[in-house]
């Protein structure tokens, strides 16, 4: 018997549309270059003279550590590059109640001048259409400006625990959560609910990273994390085996992972998989950056054009490929189509989420 313990406070895209990093040349970073600065010289001499000298905060819903932590840092590298005037970028970590805290500050009190961008939770969208407690946005009113690449979560095992999904139908496994209402607790409790999985969650934590490390020194047997973390932080765990992947949170399994059945695939019957298949979505959104309601548009336009521009900067690709992760970019437009479809979703099947989950 393993002892557990408690420890304080934390797309259905396919990957194989993969930015390619090796053949990059000086060519394609002139088109990113042209392409941030594609405004009539009157706009762009506003825009310097508004950013030259200025501050944006850059706020992550999330500590130090993981993916959202790791993009948004590599992005800000590079995006004043392409920002008329050069700004300073400053990333500020804002974790809490599984990023709701820093979503709400950009909808409710960040500047809405473009000094205020974020990145919060792939499922900001979600916990808007299942009226989450602590929810203080409206997510189709935030300036969407591109999402880095998709969400790609895990469940994992340590290697002495349930080592499939069937194993951990019939053994109870304890796993490691950021909070009531985060999807690290949605999906094995609806999983529990809808597949049979006898997950038991242990609450608190205040990042998926606090999380692994409790599972590595015995203290639960799972936790849910990003992939890329993954690849980033515990390659020697990967290569090693020390780690069982039960399950991923996609609606299409992910090129890397074949064997690893998605979130969806789990559900016994066409009722359980609309509903997983809902709640699975919001990895669309993934690793997108986002800014406050009501930014000016030739602002946001000036802020979508460099993170295109930051995308294909020979520099910043290098950088991420040394991760190594992979990209699967979308643009606002994408975004906001999913974001739609995500808050607008029929009340038979958000009713049904909530009273699952409620009732754990």
């Amino acid at each position: 018997m393993r002892h557990f313990g408690t420890r304080p406070s934390r797309a259905s895209a396919s990957r194989h549309d993969l930015v390619p990093i090796g053949s990059l040349c000086l060519c394609l970073f002139a088109i990113a270059v042209f392409a941030a600065f594609a405004i009539n010289g009157d706009l762009a001499e506003a825009q310097t003279a508004f950013f030259q000298g200025k501050t944006i905060n850059f706020y992550v819903g999330f500590a130090v550590g993981g993916s959202y932590d790791f993009y948004s840092r590599v992005a800000a590298q590079f995006l004043s590059r392409y920002i008329p005037g050069n700004p300073t970028i400053v990333v500020q970590n804002m974790p809490g109640a599984g990023s709701l805290q820093a979503a709400g500050f950009l909808y409710s009190s960040a500047p809405r001048d473009g000094t205020a961008i974020g990145m919060a939770s792939a499922a900001v969208a979600l916990e808007q259409a299942l009226h989450k407690p602590g929810v203080r946005y409206k997510a189709a009113e935030f300036t969407w400006i591109g999402r880095i690449t998709n969400s790609v979560e895990v469940g994992l095992t340590w290697k002495d625990s349930a080592k499939t999904i069937d194993e951990a139908k019939r053994m109870e496994v304890t796993m490691a959560t950021t909070g009531a209402g985060s999807p690290s607790e949605g999906y094995p409790i609806l999983l529990n609910a809808l597949a049979g999985t006898r997950f038991k969650l242990i609450s608190g934590f205040a990042s998926s990273p606090q999380g692994m490390l409790a599972m590595e020194r015995g203290e639960v047997d799972a936790v849910q994390s990003s992939y890329d973390t993954l690849k980033r932080t515990k390659q020697n765990w990967l290569r090693n085996h020390d780690v069982n992947m039960l399950f991923q949170c996609v609606t299409a399994r992910d090129p890397e992972l074949p064997d690893v059945p998605t979130t969806v695939e789990l559900g016994p019957d066409r009722d359980a998989r609309d509903l997983l298949e809902f709640y699975t979505r919001s990895t669309e959104i993934g690793q997108s950056i986002l800014a406050p309601p009501d930014v000016p548009a030739d602002r946001a336009e000036v802020l979508r054009a460099a993170f295109q521009a930051t995308l294909k900067d020979p520099d910043f690709l290098a950088e991420v490929a040394k991760a190594p992760v992979a990209l699967h970019p979308a643009s606002a437009e994408s975004l906001q189509k999913i974001v739609a479809a995500t808050t607008q979703a029929p009340r038979a099947i958000t009713d049904r989420i909530i009273s699952i989950l409620r009732s754990q």
